[in-house]
């Protein structure tokens, strides 16, 4: 029996290994290209949009435009909220132009979409504007992050923080679509929970332009507690509702899923005193007032906590392209879920094995006219919200990859 040389077949094999590894982990394509596919011009236009681009942009600049030589590029397009152009558009990103991740995703029919692709190829799917969370739970895909808001932590929190000082019964004005349903649903179930009681709900389509009938049911149903959420129509919904002298009848409008942006539309005096659930605001760190001022200079507005959500996905993914020199979807998903999260956005941010980007929410108030100092100086903070109070228990999750 000849004499094996141990030493020389382990340097062999570990060069057969690295030369594997090194084939693997390249940046395939000619450029390291992400579109943002979102609403541009429909209800929720003004929490996304070109916002949303233009985060996505500034994530891209902090690596000097390139990763290992190959550029960096950013996409645009608007699926005008409709699956089927969503779809359509992903698709040709995909397969033609050679996209390797998308961004935003815009409304929750659109992502769900979506996600249904990016789960037979692969490719990233980084959601900053849909919250449904079936995107998590039951429908969710491995190469696709939930990054910033979703119905369960926004509703669960307003219904939390609302009956630490009341028990009075509720009343719904929910957009219907899949956003708007998985909130009133998840906050009846934690009004149950807490022994409160719904009066009545109404479902209304987006882009309604007279919501003044609905404020009137709620005021016929004894309700005292009328929660609002409308998408982008909410600006016109709680005007209308104030309108009909709500709060001096003792009924409290509840805006479930509200943004900076509707505060600038309507106004302090009309949003003064609210509770809002955000995962970010101007004033959050030092970093956040940094990214916030710099977005600023370039839209004339301040970041939505959407857009803001969209710079820190965005540049995360980035991250990890750059660690692994690759474009591969599950080679950067597993780096990135490796990797925390630390930005502007959050300081404490991780991935889950659901792909929910887990991280501190904040229960914010809005200021009076008088408190507020500056433009855009809208809340304060009233309390941070740690992530395994924020989100759903990992033990209620439907989604396949648990546990895995």
């Amino acid at each position: 029996m000849g004499h094996i040389n141990t030493s020389a077949t382990t340097i062999g094999l570990l060069a057969i290994i690295l030369a594997a590894s090194s084939a693997l982990a390249e940046i395939k394509g000619d450029a390291v290209r992400i579109g943002v596919l979102t609403d541009m011009n429909g209800v929720f236009a003004t929490a996304m949009s070109a916002g949303s681009v233009e985060a996505a942009r500034m994530a891209a600049e902090e690596f000097g435009g390139k990763i290992n030589g190959k550029p960096i590029e950013i996409l645009q397009a608007d699926h005008q909220n409709k699956p089927d152009i969503a779809t359509s558009l992903a698709r040709k990103w995909f397969e033609r132009d050679g996209v390797q991740a998308i961004a935003d995703g815009g409304s929750s029919g659109s992502a769900l979409a979506v996600q249904e692709l990016v789960r037979a190829n692969g490719k990233i799917f980084l959601i900053s504007g849909a919250g449904a969370n079936q995107l998590t739970d039951e429908a969710c895909a491995p190469t696709s992050v939930q990054w910033t808001q979703d119905a369960y932590s926004t509703a669960t929190a307003v219904v939390s923080g609302i009956m630490q000082t009341s028990k009075e019964p509720w009343f719904f004005i929910t957009g219907d679509y899949a956003f708007g349903h998985s909130i009133e649903a998840t906050a009846r179930a934690r009004i149950a929970e807490l022994g409160g009681k719904v009066a009545g709900s109404v479902k209304a389509q987006l882009g309604t332009p007279d919501y003044s009938s609905f404020p009137l049911q709620a005021q016929a149903s004894g309700a005292k507690i009328l929660a609002i959420n409308v998408a982008g129509d909410n600006a016109t919904a709680i005007k209308q509702a104030e309108e009909f002298g709500l709060a001096s009848q003792g009924i409290k409008i509840v805006p479930m899923s509200f943004q900076n942006v509707d505060i600038q539309a309507i106004g302090l005096k009309a949003t003064k005193g609210d509770l809002i659930v955000t995962s970010f605001f101007e004033d959050l760190s030092p970093a956040a007032r940094r990214f916030s001022d710099a977005f600023f200079a370039r839209r004339n507005a301040m970041p939505s906590q959407i857009q803001a959500g969209v710079y820190s996905a965005v540049r995360h993914y980035l991250q990890a392209v750059k660690d692994t020199d690759s474009d591969d979807g599950a080679t950067v998903m597993a780096k990135m879920k490796a990797t925390p999260v630390s930005d502007a956005y959050t300081p404490n941010g991780r991935i889950r094995e659901d792909q929910r980007m887990v991280h501190d929410l904040y229960l914010v108030q809005v200021k009076s006219p008088e408190e507020s100092k500056r433009p855009w100086d809208f809340v304060k903070l009233v309390a941070t919200i740690p992530p395994h109070h924020a989100f759903r228990p990992l033990d209620r999750s439907r989604c396949s990859l648990v546990g895995k």
